[in-house]
């Protein structure tokens, strides 16, 4: 009879652990790590449109030499293998993020010399990049989103009540996860200047 009552008294303990968040971190930890998983899939999607989109645009535009080579740079150095750290480490973090905006950056003044090419904004090619690359750039934006999401839950719980006794007690090698800033220039209201009419 003793045997029993242990047993029911453990299955009943169990049972109250469980409600109380003694699983939350790592649960969260890796919604966390699938929603970063599915960032870099978004980012990687991307980088495999580039070389179709350059080399469309070298075929119609090819003495927009620098632009295209500042592309290729770019996506070089967004496509470098990222830390095994990255979660947790700030730096590395700021690093991956630097890479990717100066991409984004690059595609963008890509862009702005496609205008002035009217025989490429009709390529049908073209076009059908343009728009895989666009739809590919709401996609990292909703990626970053749900990633951002999961991380802030992650780290509450660690900061928070019972999470952060869980942490001592049962993970304490479980670290705050890193989160996406912004960057200072795109948060700049920028001056407009209209000029004054002569």
């Amino acid at each position: 009879m003793p045997l029993r009552r242990f047993v029911l008294l453990l299955a009943a303990m169990a049972l109250a652990l469980s409600g109380c968040g003694v699983n939350a971190i790592p649960s969260y930890e890796e919604q966390a790590k699938a929603a970063w998983s599915q960032v870099l899939n978004q980012y990687q999607r991307r980088a495999e449109l580039i070389p179709n989109l350059v080399e469309t645009v070298k075929a119609a535009a090819s003495h927009e030499r620098e632009t295209l080579e500042a592309v290729v740079n770019a996506r070089a150095k967004a496509t470098q293998p990222v830390s095994a750290d990255i979660l947790t480490n700030p730096e590395a973090m700021r690093q991956f993020q630097q890479n990717q905006g100066e991409l984004t950056s690059a595609l963008s003044r890509l862009m702005v010399i496609v205008e002035q090419y009217p025989n490429l904004k009709a390529n049908e090619n073209f076009l059908r990049l343009q728009d895989q690359l666009e739809g590919t750039e709401n996609r990292i934006s909703v990626a970053r989103r749900d990633y951002i999401d999961a991380v802030r839950q992650y780290n509450t719980e660690l900061k928070t009540f019972p999470g952060r006794w869980w942490a001592a007690l049962l993970y304490p090698d479980a670290k705050e996860m890193a989160q996406f800033q912004v960057e200072e220039a795109t948060t700049e209201v920028p001056k407009v200047d209209f000029g004054t009419a002569n």
